[in-house]
Order: structure tokens, then C-alpha cells, then sequence
């Protein structure tokens, strides 16, 4: 088996544009993530996915491999299932899509991904980690998952799930903490075959309403094994969350 982790990079962001070029911790946001990718023992190749040219120069420039794909993919996963057609990753057989917008992503939950797909017949994997702050969990931008026994994904959703009915959160907020309700961390491990399958094949209703393409998954009828992560990563969204990340650097902030 060899696996590939691909780094799709977009310049524009409506919250944070040109946000893999932020340099203000003395290397590019999209450096932080490559050397943090590379450092996944696992991997047998890295390549950052973009369409800007100012990206794939700056990923160069600090020796890392980039590939241009086309403008008009809609998802990281249109784009990464470019990038394993390309002649030269088609031996690939597992893919990771770590975003590029996560320079704190552990390598060895990297590597915990891939050793799924190696261990066992599943078509995808992901990861999981509980809650440290309570109000996360009524966010709409932080995706929730929950999961059978077997750590089979049942659903995800932008929602609070599952749904209080009869408010025992109330009177028991350690719920939201002790792993009832999960945030799922943005990091994705497919089967090269699945992959390819998953980008031919139409978002479903599901897909649109929550904006999750991983629901496109289930609704094909994929199992989803969802790693179970000690804590979550940190990724950049706002510019907020990237003056979070110099503070954590131990950067000055002018």
C-alpha cells in the first residue's frame, strides 16, 4: 500500500483571503501544514493541490511539492480526486485530504488514519474528538458526528446532535464534555477507488442543505470509521483563530 496526503490550498477565503500566505509567524500558514504532513511517518508522498499561482510558488520556495488543478472545483475532494489521476500519484492506493488551513493537525493522527485503511476493508476514515468548550457545541460552523459501537458514522451535522429532548444538558452540562457529542476534526483518508467514485457522483440533498460534503458518503452508503482523537486541532477560519495560533507560537503581534 503507499499513501499520499494531499494539501488542497485555495487563495480565496470570504473570511480570511490569501489565507495559506499568511506569513506572520515568519513561515507560510500552508508551510506549517506541509512540515506538519511530512512529519506523518505513514506517508509516502505530499503535495500541496492549489489554483493560484501565488501558492504554488510559495510552497517552492520552501521545497515542498504543488500541483496546479482547475478553478472550478467545488469541494477539497473534487480536487484531490485531480490530483490522483495525475500520472505521477496513480500508484497511490490510500489518500489523506488534510486541509490547508491546519497548521496544528498532529502527524500521528495522520498516521492513524492511513493504519485504518491498512487494517481494514473500509472505504473511508475520519476523525472525532470531544468538546473542551460547551458553547462550541451550538456553533453551526463546527460540525458535530455521532457514531454507532463500532465507531461507524452515523450522521453529521452542523446541528446540536443528538438533540436534547428533554434538556438534561441543563442540569448536566459535563455531557457536552465527557464524549456524548463529538466534534469532528476535518481531516479525511479515502481509498483511492472510493475517492474516485465519491467526485463522480452528484451531491445529494443532504450534501446541500448541511454544506458537508462527507454526507455524500453515507448517502452512497459508505462506511465511515471515525478515529477517536484525545483533543481537536486548532484550524484558521477567521483572522481571529490565526492571532490565536502566533500567540500559541509564541509569535509577537505587532
Amino acid at each position: 500500500m503507499s499513501n499520499l496526503i494531499v494539501i488542497p490550498a485555495r487563495y480565496e477565503s470570504t473570511r480570511l483571503p490569501g489565507k495559506p500566505l499568511l506569513r506572520q509567524s515568519g513561515k507560510y500558514l500552508i508551510e506549517h501544514v506541509y512540515e506538519r504532513a511530512v512529519s506523518a511517518t505513514r506517508a509516502n508522498a505530499v503535495v500541496v493541490a492549489t489554483d493560484d499561482m501565488r501558492i504554488m510558488r510559495a510552497v517552492k520556495s520552501f521545497g515542498g511539492s504543488a500541483v496546479m488543478t482547475a478553478c472550478e472545483h467545488q469541494s477539497g475532494t473534487d480536487r484531490i480526486a485531480e490530483v490522483v489521476q495525475m500520472a505521477e500519484y496513480q500508484s497511490h492506493s490510500c489518500i489523506v485530504n488534510l486541509q490547508g488551513d491546519e497548521p496544528e493537525v498532529d502527524p500521528g493522527l495522520i498516521d492513524s488514519l492511513f493504519r485504518i485503511l491498512e487494517n481494514t476493508d473500509v472505504q473511508m476514515a475520519t476523525a472525532a474528538a470531544p468538546f473542551d468548550d460547551s458553547e462550541e457545541v451550538y456553533r453551526t460552523n463546527v460540525v458535530k458526528v455521532v457514531v454507532d459501537q463500532r465507531r461507524f458514522a452515523m450522521y453529521f451535522s452542523r446541528s446540536v446532535i443528538p438533540h436534547d429532548r428533554d434538556g438534561i444538558l441543563q442540569n448536566a452540562p459535563g455531557l457536552l464534555l465527557g464524549g456524548l457529542y463529538r466534534k469532528h476534526l476535518g481531516i479525511y483518508a479515502y481509498r483511492r477507488e472510493f475517492l474516485l467514485a465519491m467526485s463522480q457522483t452528484e451531491p445529494c440533498e443532504l450534501e446541500k442543505v448541511e454544506k458537508l460534503e462527507q454526507l455524500r458518503a453515507l448517502y452512497m452508503g459508505a462506511k465511515i470509521i471515525v478515529h477517536d482523537s484525545p483533543q481537536a486541532h486548532h484550524g484558521i477560519d477567521t483572522p481571529e483563530d490565526y492571532a490565536a495560533f502566533l500567540i500559541r507560537q509564541g509569535t509577537h503581534i505587532a
